[in-house]
């Protein structure tokens, strides 16, 4: 029996050559370059990351062929990513790939594995199996998988692989040789600068033997300089990276060694960077990028034009003042007024000034044409997006946006993508003004002090604003329970102060939004959230605090009257085991009457 069907990842069509008597019966996947014996699990929901059948109710859950070599990995990725798991309605944990999945497996340097291995990361996840072949595999990758699945991971150990194994190469050539290939490097934007340094703390991380990172790791925020040394990453916000290759660079010798070096460029948290003033940034950056490989793909066909031929490190390039008409863009500005929405403006750079000669002009004009007439170039860098929300329920949404500019992405989406964890339990209570603090001071009365063998219990309270953060932070204060606060009004040093004693000593910590993305503390037992999210996007950034990386957790979500419509959508849809996607275009305003009551207290 043979049934046709679609990739969901990258909608590539399929055949799946069946072979049974009984519907319990083993099925043999074929495919061009692999195949494995998979067990045939009737009547369980399909899910992105396997084969989505048209005319089906069953799905294959694949045990993994160890027996593949890397490459073979990529095309039977969707049986990995299968590999751990489980009908949505379980509570099985569904956190780590199989058990006979290892990072050598699917494809890793050894000094790389060794190096998970001392980071006491010695299993990779559901996620990171099946993101990490398709990597390595050289395609644009967009890894939508819920939080704590280990998407950054997912992008850092393969890219150290690619990365480490490049200079490897080049140290073996002669020394006029590797000048121009030993400039390659990695690029990670992240939206502020928090995540930009927990980014790099987790890439640094990865040691050698002698406790020495095994690769060379740069920030670029408001906050810190360019580097002296070409790094082997960057770590930067668009804002900032922006200001160095624009601001203090009006001749582009930096910008243009910046954009032809890059190799791997890498966008965390993607659904934020794509939306909202971040989007004008990071897509003129892209515009750049792409730009550049069409310029290198027109070298390679076109004998009459070459290569620059300066290849200085991109980082020798002293940095010039600001012009007045350059500018500044700050990381607390979310974005600038330009909208690169195609290479329209990129391009324009190539156009020439009015004191260049009209040979050079037309020349660039020329090879101006040739960029939007060529729709299919020779592509030299790789992208990858990582996002724990990635809605595509409208046009603009950043999960559109992205299958419009990267229509050939491949996709690897987490089990739990949107919808229910199996290990957060959660608990609802509908409150009104008169009733609202004693519900807060009763949920984290449930935790407060109370310890777990030697770790303490950590306590995330999630507020609508800085005011609620600082009400119920003074309301905490008056009841004697220990708590800091964290909002965009705290000092950069005294928010990561807070950071530091919570994570080593347990407390509650009051925040806004600020604190629900990206934040990877461990151990945190319970999630309140004292104003509800007023989206299911935050909802699912706030609850993502706990349960992570096969861990348990527990969410209290305290909601009123003004929020029953999302809270109803949010829990229909969980358990019915779908997505809560339906709910994002639910924003409702959460009518706060929080201060009001605490100055009747005080």
């Amino acid at each position: 029996m043979i049934m046709k069907g679609i990739c969901a990842p990258c909608r590539a069509r399929t055949s799946i050559v069946f072979s049974f008597k009984h519907r319990h019966h083993r099925m043999q996947a074929l495919s061009s370059q692999a195949f494995a014996f998979v067990p045939f699990t009737p009547y369980r929901p399909l899910v992105h990351g396997r084969l989505n059948f048209q005319s089906s109710s069953y799905s294959a859950s694949a045990s993994a062929a160890t027996s593949l070599s890397p490459q073979g990995f990529s095309t039977v990725r969707t049986s990995i990513a299968s590999s751990n798991i489980v009908d949505s309605s379980s509570d099985v944990d569904t956190f780590y790939a199989s058990n006979v999945v290892s990072w050598e497996s699917i494809g890793l340097l050894q000094d790389v594995v060794d190096a998970l291995s001392r980071a006491q990361l010695l299993r990779p996840s559901g996620v990171q199996a099946a993101s990490i072949p398709v990597i390595l595999a050289g395609s644009d990758v967009v890894v939508a998988a819920e939080t704590g699945s280990g998407k950054t991971h997912a992008y850092l150990a393969p890219i150290f692989s690619r990365l480490l194994i490049m200079k490897q190469k080049d140290m073996k050539k002669p020394g006029s040789q590797i000048e121009r290939s030993m400039h390659k490097f990695a690029l990670i934007l992240c939206p502020n600068p928090m995540l930009c340094e927990q980014v790099t703390t987790m890439a640094n991380a990865l040691c050698d033997i002698h406790g020495t990172p095994l690769l060379k790791v740069s920030i670029v925020t408001g906050g810190q300089g360019w580097p002296i040394l070409p790094p082997d990453i960057v770590v930067a916000t668009p804002a900032a990276l922006l200001n160095h290759l624009f601001a203090y660079d009006p001749k582009r010798r930096r910008r243009n060694a910046f954009v032809r070096d890059v190799k791997y460029v890498v966008y965390d948290e993607a659904d934020m960077l794509l939306s909202g003033g971040f989007e004008n940034q990071v897509m003129r950056l892209l515009n750049m990028f792409r730009l550049e490989e069409k310029q290198l793909s027109r070298s390679q066909v076109e004998s009459n034009v070459t290569e620059p031929v300066d290849c200085k490190p991109w980082t020798e390039f002293e940095a010039q003042e600001p012009t007045t008409q350059d500018g500044m863009i700050s990381d607390s500005n979310e974005g600038d007024n330009s909208s690169d929405a195609d290479d329209s403006e990129s391009e324009a750079e190539f156009s020439g000034d009015e004191q260049s000669g009209e040979k050079e002009r037309n020349k660039r004009n020329r090879f101006v044409d040739w960029l939007r007439s060529r729709k299919v170039y020779t592509r030299s860098k790789q992208y990858i997006f990582a996002a724990a929300t990635l809605p595509e329920n409208g046009r603009k949404t950043p999960g559109a946006v992205l299958k419009r500019i990267l229509p050939d992405a491949k996709w690897v989406n987490g089990l739990f993508l949107h919808r229910r964890n199996p290990r957060l339990h959660q608990k609802w209570v509908e409150v009104d003004e008169s009733t609202q603090v004693e519900a807060l001071l009763n949920a984290v009365n449930d935790d407060a002090g109370a310890c777990d063998g030697d770790l303490p219990k950590k306590t995330l309270v999630f507020t609508n604003s800085v005011e609620s953060a600082d009400a119920i932070f003074r309301i905490l204060k008056k009841a004697e329970i220990e708590c800091l606060c964290y909002h965009r009004e705290i000092p950069s040093e005294e928010r990561m102060r807070a950071l530091k004693y919570f994570e080593d000593n347990g407390a509650v910590l009051v925040c806004t939004d600020s604190a629900a993305r990206g934040l990877d503390i461990r151990n945190i037992s319970h999630v309140i959230q004292a104003e509800f999210a007023k989206s299911a996007v935050d909802f699912l950034h706030r609850v993502g605090r706990t349960a992570r990386a096969g861990q348990s957790g527990a969410v209290t979500n305290l909601y009123t009257k003004a929020n029953r419509a999302l809270v109803e959508a949010v829990r229909q849809a969980e358990a019915a085991g779908l997505s809560v996607e339906g709910a994002f275009s639910r924003k409702r305003s959460f009518r706060n009457k929080l201060k009001k009551k605490i100055w009747q207290l005080e």
